[in-house]
């Protein structure tokens, strides 16, 4: 039986009425994020040491709770044992920054490989990267750094966790505690790196940087294309009905809803959107037709998705695409995460983050609410996925959340 919470919450929902619902992939859309680049992040990824598709995961007792056909859940948890699907972005975008630098002072082109194998250690040593992060982002800069032989400089705002400070630290970065929120850590990382003659290497793109925030959603895409191979080897070729992604800046979201667009063309997917209502920035954004930035007040337990201003490129991807927009209470979170944990419905125990579960959150709190229900087309015939996004990327948070420690429950 579902918590009484996901039919007593209140949310705050936005449909799109500039939403394209059956137009394919805008062609100008492809030097954001097309195929070639989601081609090339595939292939090399794939190469990595330890690579290894993640589960998809069906909570078919979970769908007939709900009243839908099927629920995949894509689960991140165990990417490349950093916990997040972040670890393929943030290290894939170190390593097309490292490609980039070094086939300029070489005056040749350096490959991929060739960083990897590292015969130019004594290059890369002299790169410093940096980034502000909540903590997943920062974990797979640091680890992909730590990976391809640069220094690295992590930015944290003043909410983000010790153990999650500690798990960057632990892959050789120096990482600096930021006064104030998500948005002025990104303040004081580009400062510093101007300063400093650093490398910005962050997953949110604003005027004047935009080329790796480009690399950092290729690197996403790779999930997506193990998810859909699972999905068909389940269903054949037919898409999933509807996608629910979350927020933050919006470059998950741009990425996945990207990624399915080029795919399915004018037969894509609905794309559902859920974000915090205490970091709504897309939400808002949909509803004030412009890019509008949330000055965030009190931080959300979804710590990965306390962001109060959109990714520029990833607003371009998200505002003609994205049909409806949720905002949820962080109320919602440990009933998820608890569910999850119990193997509630008949599905193994799943071990997932405060972050991870938004989408899946909104969903369970939609279905449990007839005219949101109805609003967003959810039907005994729905095929939904959503993305886990993260696992227990702190310890000590989820065990206080969950009850009992994340290695018990996995």
């Amino acid at each position: 039986m579902l918590d009484p919470v996901f039919q007593n919450t209140s949310i705050d929902y936005f449909h799109s009425s500039v939403a394209e619902t059956k137009t394919d992939w805008p062609a100008e859309l492809s030097e954001i994020m097309g195929p070639i680049a989601i081609a090339q992040a595939v292939e090399e990824i794939s190469q990595w040491p330890a690579y290894a598709p993640t589960p998809l995961r069906q909570f078919t007792g979970l769908a007939a709770e709900l009243g839908v056909h099927n629920i995949y859940y894509k689960d991140e948890a165990t990417r490349f044992g950093l916990g997040s699907f972040k670890a393929l972005g943030g290290a894939y975008a170190v390593l097309c920054l490292l490609r980039r630098e070094l086939s300029q002072k070489l005056d040749r082109e350096v490959d991929f490989a060739e960083i990897r194998s590292g015969a130019l250690a004594e290059h890369t040593r002299n790169i410093m990267v940096a980034t502000a992060t909540d903590g997943n982002h920062g974990r797979s800069v640091a680890w992909g750094s730590q990976q391809f032989n640069c220094g690295c400089t992590i930015y944290i705002h003043a909410e983000v966790s010790e153990g999650r400070k500690a798990a960057m630290e632990a892959f050789g970065a120096t990482v600096v505690r930021v006064d104030g929120n998500y948005d002025a850590s990104v303040q004081q990382a580009e400062r510093d790196a101007n300063d400093n003659g650093w490398f910005i290497v962050s997953d949110t793109s604003y005027e004047g940087y935009v080329d790796l925030p480009r690399h950092v959603a290729a690197g996403y895409t790779l999930f997506m294309d193990e998810a859909i191979a699972a999905i068909n080897a389940i269903d054949g070729e037919s898409a999933p009905t509807h996608v629910f992604v979350q927020g933050g800046v919006g470059g998950l979201a741009s990425a996945v809803f990207g990624y399915l667009w080029q795919k399915y063309g004018r037969d894509r997917p609905r794309f559902v959107m859920v974000e915090p209502n205490l970091a709504d920035c897309l939400l808002q954004s949909a509803r004030n037709a412009r890019a509008t930035l949330v000055d965030i007040q009190d931080e959300t337990i979804m710590a990965g998705l306390s962001c109060g201003e959109v990714s520029l490129l990833g607003w371009r991807i998200i505002e003609p695409c994205v049909d409806d927009y949720l905002s949820i209470d962080d109320e919602l979170v440990a009933p998820t995460m608890r569910m999850l944990a119990d193997g509630a419905f008949d599905q193994a125990p799943v071990v997932a983050g405060e972050s991870g579960v938004a989408g899946l959150s909104g969903l369970i709190a939609a279905c449990q609410q007839p005219s949101l229900k109805t609003a967003l087309g959810l039907t005994a015939q729905s095929r939904v996925m959503v993305i886990g996004t993260e696992g227990a990327t702190d310890p000590e948070i989820y065990e206080q959340i969950v009850g009992r420690p994340a290695t018990a429950v996995a």
